[in-house]
């Protein structure tokens, strides 16, 4: 089994691929997180079935110190219907069985602060960099700056704005895998608060890809997208 090895301050951590065995520590860790979020809304947790359909295919990993689950971060192959994030960014139905999810990352707050979300970050995405799926989609709550900051970090675009998850706001985000994109010749900064103005760009062909925080408030990037799908 493939190991990744990084520094937690002065403990050393391992990432591997999760297996069954790691379910109980899981669903623990995520209840401690839901427990100390100070906005709910901001985690959509997973059942107990959905997490271990990701770990019965591949796609979720987790990070040790001394053997004890600390972090994971975890991938799904959706299931293809109305609600689809796909759709939400343009995609045709024959591309929809290519697309995986980033579906959630959680860490136990005592490892807080290392930067442990972004290495898991990008050890998926390079996973998935050398697979054949064509596409990676995500959702975040907007004001999530943490999470809006790690779909960002690994260049991950905004490509729609709207209610998902029982009526509740969420940027879609997306990445093209196996291929760079060309940076717009246009970019407009907009109030993150704005939601209409957004959703007027996004249907227009502008994304997301940026954010900036001016006196306490925070901004949006957008740039004209052109051809990116």
């Amino acid at each position: 089994m493939q190991e990744w090895k990084g520094m937690l301050g002065e403990k050393e951590y391992v990432v591997r691929e999760l297996t069954l065995d790691s379910l109980d520590d899981i669903l623990r860790i995520q209840n401690i997180v839901l427990e100390t979020l100070e906005k709910g809304e901001f985690l959509s947790p997973l059942s107990k079935e959905e997490f271990k359909d990701s770990i019965s295919k591949n796609l979720m990993v987790g990070a040790f110190v001394e053997d004890e689950l600390i972090g994971f971060r975890a991938l799904a192959l959706p299931e293809i219907d109305e609600e689809h994030l796909g759709y939400d960014i343009g995609l045709q139905e024959a591309q929809l069985g290519m697309v995986v999810y980033q579906e959630i990352t959680n860490v136990h707050p005592a490892y807080r602060g290392y930067g442990l979300q972004k290495e898991l970050g990008k050890i998926v995405m390079d996973r998935l960099e050398h697979s054949a799926y064509t596409h990676v989609c995500a959702t975040v709550a907007p004001f999530n700056i943490a999470s809006l900051k790690d779909k960002l970090s690994q260049k991950m675009i905004i490509g729609a704005l709207k209610k998902k998850y029982a009526n509740m706001l969420r940027y879609v985000f997306y990445k093209k895998l196996h291929e760079e994109r060309e940076k717009g010749s246009v970019e407009l900064l907009i109030d993150m608060a704005d939601t209409v103005k957004q959703q007027q760009l996004l249907s227009e062909g502008w994304i997301g890809t940026g954010l900036k925080e001016i006196e306490d408030v925070w901004f949006v990037m957008y740039e004209k997208k052109g051809t990116y799908l």
